[in-house]
């Protein structure tokens, strides 16, 4: 039963941060970012943010400053948007799955494309 509840303040903390995003949020550091999950410890103290930004590494470290001076900021809304006891404290992780994804499907399509040359070889002999 806890887990659900985790998970639903999980999922309106990921909507509540993602639309400050949109609209609330002013810093000129924070690029096009991007909430894919929340993560909420099952006593509701701590709430693991994860983000990806559309850009290098260069744009991903501002928006990370960005983000991480806008903490308080975030808490407080949270605090007014929400109907919990306490706002859990915001930890920010950038989110390295969809680098790791497209990693993984290029080497696939690598592997692909060298067993059709190899076939078409030996279609070739």
């Amino acid at each position: 039963m806890d887990s659900k509840r985790t998970q639903r303040v999980g999922e309106e903390i990921q909507k509540e941060i993602s639309s400050l995003l949109l609209n609330g949020l002013k810093d000129p550091r924070i690029g096009f970012v991007t909430i894919t999950n929340v993560d909420v410890t099952a006593d509701l103290q701590i709430a693991k943010v994860y983000f990806t930004v559309l850009g290098d590494e260069a744009a991903r470290k501002n928006s990370e400053k960005g983000l991480n001076s806008s903490i308080p900021f975030i808490r407080r809304e949270l605090g007014k948007r929400l109907r919990l006891r306490h706002v859990p404290d915001i930890v920010l992780k950038y989110d390295t799955s969809l680098e790791y994804g497209n990693r993984i499907e290029t080497l696939l399509k690598d592997i692909h494309s060298e067993s059709a040359d190899d076939h078409e070889n030996q279609q070739d002999n």
